[in-house]
């Protein structure tokens, strides 16, 4: 059991890689050799199986070891959960990179069918050349951004594009 005051919950993105993130290299600045990390899952170590392997490799290098749960508290280290760890990282890294291949075709493919893509706009176009006119008459961008409910940068792009 890990007492509380040892575990570490952290929630930026696993696309960043495990040095970067300040809660992991804090709670890597007070290991030391002998102790083991544990880690819910693979990811928790980096952004792409090579980020994984280096961060496992650093911390084997400092005496560290590491256990993933996901693969029944497995050690990382070891040459067995080395063998694991990169057959799995590799895995999860393909598996990303087909579904970021996947996103990027619909997107185009959407595009070519004349799809609008992103957030709706919150001004109309009636409400674009209103602004446009009242701009002319020399009201403020912070009044009229007040008025439509949008930023005063919003009501800049607007008069900006005519």
């Amino acid at each position: 059991m890990v007492e509380a005051h040892r575990a570490v919950a952290e929630t930026i993105s696993g696309s960043t890689a495990a040095f970067e993130r300040p809660a992991f290299s804090k709670l890597v600045d007070k290991l030391e050799a002998g102790d083991i990390l544990i880690v819910t899952k693979l990811d928790r170590l980096g952004r792409n199986a090579m980020d994984v392997r280096s961060t496992v490799e650093r911390l084997d290098a400092a005496g560290v070891k590491v256990h993933c749960l996901a693969l029944g508290g497995v050690d990382l280290t070891s040459p067995a959960g080395k063998m694991t760890m990169g057959v799995i990282a590799s895995v999860a890294e393909f598996e990303r990179d087909l579904l970021i291949e996947r996103t990027q075709q619909g997107l185009i493919r959407a595009k070519a069918q004349g799809k609008r893509l992103g957030r709706p706009p919150k001004l109309s176009m009636m409400d674009r050349q209103e602004i446009a006119k009242e701009r002319l008459c020399g009201v403020s961008y912070g009044e009229l951004a007040k008025r439509y409910g949008v930023s005063r940068s919003a009501i800049q792009q607007v008069t900006r594009l005519g």
